[in-house]
């Protein structure tokens, strides 16, 4: 059995983009590590968790929910504050996840990555593509820390979630051709000026999640304090949950794309 170590940015992230491929292997018996760059202390503020206190609190709750509902077997926090979008303020606060050396940040991962190894069969890192599918400071430098820490404990099974741009560029047409409201365009500028994602030319694996998207929508679900950005998610029928979140999208770090592979362990 497989060690596949995730890291993201924030809490919820680990659900959005990856929620299904994660309760796929664990249900399949491998052995899933979670590591979660920041504390979310900048995402949404509902009104029964105001002060900064109770959010964080709250968000770390809703984190252990939604990894038990995936099947995380071991959670680690890397202590970083959230950086917020770019431009914010916040970017420059005191122990901002952008504002760390790279190096700082891919030792703390590597050692989480070492300690796993001891006992696992195979060791595969998830981070994030080049410009964090939506260039999202904190996600950006996800990528950049992943990357270093593979280089670290020279990882040969790296992997970077992505968004595939085509699908969604699809969905984003069928919909405006078919009386949908949406005016989310994935092929116009994001947080960093590039599109959401990659096209499908450069994405290695295409991983089928249709069979645990039970435990993603509950695991999105769980971060109850972040649902204006999450809840188009669980409002969804059934069939639009299936059609917009069936498949997660990966590069294998070193390997030759466009493809169509199924599995992160082939």
């Amino acid at each position: 059995m497989a060690t596949i170590i995730f890291l993201h940015a924030h809490p919820d992230d680990e659900c959005l983009i990856s929620g299904g491929t994660i309760a796929k292997y664990a249900a399949a018996g491998h052995r899933l590590v979670l590591v979660t760059a920041t504390d979310g202390r900048h995402g949404e503020k509902p009104a029964d968790a105001s002060t900064p206190e109770q959010l964080l609190e709250r968000r770390r709750a809703e984190l252990a929910n939604a990894c038990a509902i995936l099947g995380v077997a071991r959670h680690e926090w890397l202590g970083y504050v959230d950086s917020g979008m770019t431009g914010w303020p916040q970017n420059n606060d005191e122990g901002a996840f952008i504002r760390s050396s790279i190096d700082e940040a891919a030792t703390q991962l590597a050692r989480i990555i070492e300690d796993e190894r001891r006992a696992a069969d195979r060791l595969v890192l998830v981070g994030y593509d080049w410009h964090g599918n939506y260039g999202h400071p904190d996600h950006i430098h996800v990528h950049k820390v992943a990357r270093r820490a593979a280089e670290i404990c020279n990882i040969k099974d790296l992997f970077e979630v992505t968004l595939n741009r085509d699908f969604y560029t699809e969905a984003f047409e069928w919909s405006k051709n078919n009386g949908g409201d949406n005016d989310f365009d994935p092929r116009q500028p994001a947080d960093d000026g590039n599109p959401m994602g990659e096209p499908e030319s450069s994405i290695t694996h295409h991983i089928d999640v249709s069979g645990h998207l039970d435990a993603k929508r509950r695991a999105i679900a769980a971060h109850a304090s972040q649902a204006n950005d999450t809840g188009f998610a669980t409002e969804m029928s059934a069939e639009s949950f299936l059609r917009a979140f069936g498949t997660e999208w990966f590069i294998k770090v070193g390997a030759p794309a466009p493809s169509r592979r199924t599995t992160l362990l082939d």
